[in-house]
């Protein structure tokens, strides 16, 4: 592995700069779980987005629902 690739550089090298000050920034998917969780309760909401079939179960009953 040649000292000008990128992974020996990461491996090997020391990073420049400093760290910001604070709690580390929150990520997208921190910020869409506390979102359904204050506006929902609490569900399981990645597990059940990757079962297809309770997803559609939620949205085609989400769908279904009438407001005057």
């Amino acid at each position: 592995m040649g000292q000008e690739r990128g992974v020996y550089r990461v491996l090997v090298g020391k990073p420049e700069g400093r760290r910001t000050l604070g709690r580390p920034r929150r990520r997208w998917v921190d910020n869409i779980r506390m979102n359904l969780q204050e506006g929902c309760g609490y569900m399981d909401w990645i597990g059940l987005v990757q079962d297809r079939d309770s997803w559609w179960t939620l949205v085609s009953a989400v769908m279904n629902i009438r407001v005057p």
